[in-house]
């Protein structure tokens, strides 16, 4: 069985309820077991420059981590009221000082199989936990939109571009299609230089022949960002799973991301596997 993982971070803020209750039940979807993990914030402890006469330092960090505290009780209780029989549900709860919640999902995401990530385009700390796992936890992070239509994976399409990340990407999007299920490979024609030509079709025809009903399809921007043609075609075609490289490099936790991945993270739309 796998077991996919949602991180849900308190502070400053957490997702979406609705993005969280998609998540759950894309899981369901995708027959897997789920980990929950919920993060309080600790607040470390600082004296007031002026000795807390006038501001209540001590008091306010205190109201934070009860109010976090309260977000991640609140959390659980939701997951357990939605989630269905049949899903094998763990929830745990940890305590990590500020800042510190997304290294340590990125740590915890790599004893699962792949990472589940409520997301919607306010959200800046979900935006941040997505770079975090997308590029250190080293399995692939599914980002959940609360529009994410729960079903059997019947449909997925992959932004294909002949690079390491994309290859990487269609092998891990590939055991979550359900049997009988099909492939779209997407090519952008008009974005950057590809590696060949035919790309799509090359890799079409191998995955026809390893038994999947897959077919070539090449799109053009039109004007709008890669991020945006390439959902709007996965929409139109009834896609459950848009599966795409993670291009990017960490420093210092900070990231400097691709286009199309800085484009996707910042507003998703259906459900995106990223893989780095």
């Amino acid at each position: 069985m796998r077991i996919a993982y949602l991180p849900l971070n308190t502070y400053p803020e957490a997702a979406p309820d609705r993005a969280i209750l998609a998540a759950v039940s894309f899981a369901t979807a995708l027959r897997c077991g789920l980990q929950v993990s919920t993060f309080a914030v600790d607040v470390p402890k600082t004296a007031s420059p002026i000795g807390g006469f006038l501001i209540n330092v001590e008091g306010m960090a205190h109201a934070v981590e009860e109010r976090s505290k309260a977000e991640c009780a609140r959390l659980q209780t939701l997951i357990k009221g939605a989630a269905r029989p049949e899903l094998d549900l763990s929830i745990a709860n940890h305590k990590a000082v500020l800042g510190a919640a997304i290294g340590a999902a990125a740590t915890e995401a790599r004893y699962f199989d792949l990472a589940l990530l409520p997301m919607d385009a306010e959200t800046v700390s979900a935006q941040e936990m997505a770079q975090s796992l997308v590029f250190g936890a080293g399995v692939p992070v599914i980002l959940v939109p609360p529009a994410t239509q729960a079903g059997s994976v019947n449909h997925i399409a992959i932004a294909w571009d002949g690079s390491r990340v994309a290859a990487r990407a269609l092998c891990d999007a590939l055991p979550l299609l359900s049997a009988g299920g099909r492939i779209s490979v997407v090519t952008v024609q008009d974005e950057k230089l590809l590696s060949g030509s035919g790309i799509a079709q090359t890799l079409a025809a191998s995955l026809q022949r390893r038994g999947y009903a897959a077919e070539p399809v090449n799109i053009t921007l039109d004007g709008r960002t890669i991020a945006t043609a390439l959902q709007d075609l996965a929409l139109s075609a009834g896609v459950q799973l848009l599966a795409m490289g993670g291009f990017g490099h960490s420093r210092l936790r900070d990231f400097i991301l691709g286009g199309a991945t800085k484009d996707v993270l910042s507003d998703p739309r259906l459900a995106v596997l990223l893989s780095h």
